[in-house]
């Protein structure tokens, strides 16, 4: 379960990236081909774009219109994308990691956007945003690839 809380963790900052992590853990054949949905994420076109729309998010942060992460919609799809992506890492009982990733998302979700308003008020959004993105994808990317219990 630690793999899921974790990621969990990252889904409370950037909402995509957590399956475009999982996508590239299943190119790559290190996650169960049993588990519903991996096989999509493996596909090059379905990697593909779970990498295009963690990019665009990443992106899409940096804009002074950007939406809080906290607003329902943002929260439902961190929890969506933290549960597949928590289901996937758990390797077994997938339900109870898709349950732990997704409340700690949302969670994480009000943290990261207290710590982020914090850091725009002293360094501004889009250096906050980088350094954001750096630590949520090399995160991301090291749970991925830390090994099932």
């Amino acid at each position: 379960m630690l793999r899921s809380f974790l990621i969990g963790l990252v889904a409370g900052q950037r909402g995509m990236t957590p399956l475009a992590v999982v996508a590239g853990a299943a190119r790559q054949g290190t996650l169960s081909a049993e588990m519903p949905g991996i096989r999509l994420l493996a596909h090059p076109v379905g990697a593909g774009g779970a990498v295009a729309m963690a990019a665009a998010e990443m992106a899409g942060d940096k804009m002074a219109t950007a939406p809080d992460r906290t607003i329902p919609p943002g929260l439902i799809a961190r929890a969506m994308s933290a549960g597949s992506a928590g289901a996937a890492l758990a390797e077994r009982r997938r339900m109870t990691g898709a349950l732990v990733a997704a409340t700690t998302a949302v969670a994480a979700a009000y943290a990261g956007l207290a710590l982020r308003c914090y850091g725009m008020r002293r360094w501004g959004q889009t250096a906050t945003g980088f350094v954001e993105d750096a630590a949520v994808l090399a995160g991301g990317i090291a749970i991925a690839r830390l090994p099932a219990r």
